[in-house]
């Protein structure tokens, strides 16, 4: 079987503990890094949709995580908004509509190139959405198991 593109995921299947932005936090424009120069920069756009692609962090609360902190492409024509920071919280729960995640060879710790002896490479994960919202309110002890027996 072969797997061609993006998969589809659930927000709360990838990340079941939470996703959290610091206040302050900004959706930022996506760097095109081909098309910009020194003097110039230019907002990347999504091959597929030709749609604008904004970045925006996240840190994910699970406290079993190697990566805490999690950058998300978001495919859309406007700047997402973000939703509203729970009064006196520094951070903001969010979920990602749209979620798809594509893996990837990570070679960034590797000393000497991909092909050196200490390579440490792993998998890495790609996230790209098209939405960002507030976390939908969930029953407590709600399992997977149990939503896809209601569906």
């Amino acid at each position: 079987m072969a797997i061609a593109g993006r998969l589809p995921v659930d927000s709360v299947d990838v990340f079941p503990h939470g996703l959290y932005a610091f206040v302050a936090t900004e959706v930022e424009p996506a760097r095109d890094f081909e098309r910009s120069t020194s003097d110039r920069f230019v907002q990347q756009v999504d091959k597929d949709t030709g749609l604008a692609v904004w970045t925006f962090e996240v840190l994910d609360a699970d406290p079993q995580a190697r990566d805490k902190a999690i950058t998300v492409r978001i495919v859309s024509e406007h700047k997402p908004v973000l939703p509203e920071a729970p009064a006196g919280m520094p951070f903001r729960p969010v979920e990602f509509e749209g979620l798809t995640v594509a893996p990837y060879v990570d070679t960034s710790r590797c000393s000497g190139g991909p092909g050196a002896h200490r390579c440490r490479a792993r998998l890495a994960w790609s996230f790209r959405a098209t939405g960002i919202v507030a976390p939908k309110p969930r029953s407590a002890g709600r399992s997977r198991e149990s939503k896809d027996a209601a569906a």
